[in-house]
């Protein structure tokens, strides 16, 4: 699939921002006033940066508010509804904390699962795809809640909290390139499952299906060198979880040390989501013999 920047962007800052905002939102640091006023801040500046870069891949973004009415089917949809929910629900309590004061803790509770509901929602948009195998399994949603929740640790301080997350994303991370590389193959997707020709013998391509490239070339099919992935992959592991991991370990939890551990997280995230998007591979792509 062709690794759209603002969809990379949306989907590892939002993600960054909801994990934040759950951890507070539950009460994991107490902070009140100036504190508050930066914590909560930084949830809700990357929460809200994220969301306004998913309209950026829109055909037409004027059309954005529509998302909104069908949330019965679409996991877009319902992705709308959440993260709107947990931005309106938890403005209370962080306007509560910024004023030095509190709310019962249900009201928090409340929010974080609309945080939670959230970043399920974004994985399943791309989980349900079975016309993209390597997406189609457990390990999509699973990695989107564990980069949540190595954010969220790190930048409200949860430093024991935030160090298993970064083993387990790093395990993660491994599972899924090593499952992910072979779901093609698994799903037995071949030319002749995807025209539904298959009954009257082997199919093969007669002439290409365009004379040149289109939308579904662009938008669909991506090739990544075998070796420039490799090197990704563990550009992405050592930044994504092994530097943070030993960071959490060895630096004092003050703000400047785990600031900087977010950063180098952060780029991580970037570079395991750029993969993320650029190796899955479309079944559109039997139709142009380029898997």
């Amino acid at each position: 699939m062709h690794p759209a920047p603002s969809v990379i962007v949306f989907t590892v800052l939002s993600g960054a921002g909801f994990g934040l905002l759950a951890f507070l939102a539950l009460g994991a640091v107490e902070v009140y006033g100036a504190a508050a006023f930066l914590l909560w801040g930084v949830g809700y500046g990357l929460s809200v940066a994220g969301l306004l870069a998913s309209t950026f891949h829109l055909g037409n973004p004027a059309r954005a508010l529509r998302a909104f009415t069908q949330w019965r089917t679409s996991w877009l949809s319902r992705e709308a509804w959440a993260s709107a929910g947990a931005l309106l629900l938890l403005a209370p309590v962080a306007l509560a904390a910024i004023m030095g004061g509190g709310l019962p803790g249900h009201f928090g509770a409340i929010g974080a699962l609309a945080c939670l509901l959230a970043v399920v929602s974004t994985s399943m948009i791309y989980a349900q795809l079975k016309t993209v195998p390597r997406w189609n399994h457990w390990t999509t949603p699973a990695l989107f809640l564990t980069f949540a929740t190595v954010s969220g640790a790190i930048l409200s301080g949860q430093v024991p909290i935030a160090a298993l997350a970064c083993l387990v994303l790093g395990l993660l991370l491994i599972v899924a390139f090593r499952i992910g590389d072979g779901r093609f193959a698994a799903a037995g997707q071949t030319l002749s499952t995807a025209t539904g020709l298959g009954k009257g013998g082997a199919v093969r391509q007669f002439a290409p299906a365009h004379t040149g490239p289109n939308y579904l070339t662009r938008e669909m099919i991506h090739v990544v060198g075998r070796r420039h992935a490799r090197r990704l992959r563990v550009i992405a592991v050592v930044l994504a979880a092994l530097l943070p991991f030993l960071g959490l370990l060895v630096l004092p939890p003050i703000l400047p040390f785990m600031a900087t551990v977010f950063v180098v997280h952060l780029a991580g995230a970037f570079v395991a989501r750029w993969l993320f998007f650029a190796e899955a591979e479309h079944v559109v792509g039997l139709y142009y013999g380029q898997r």
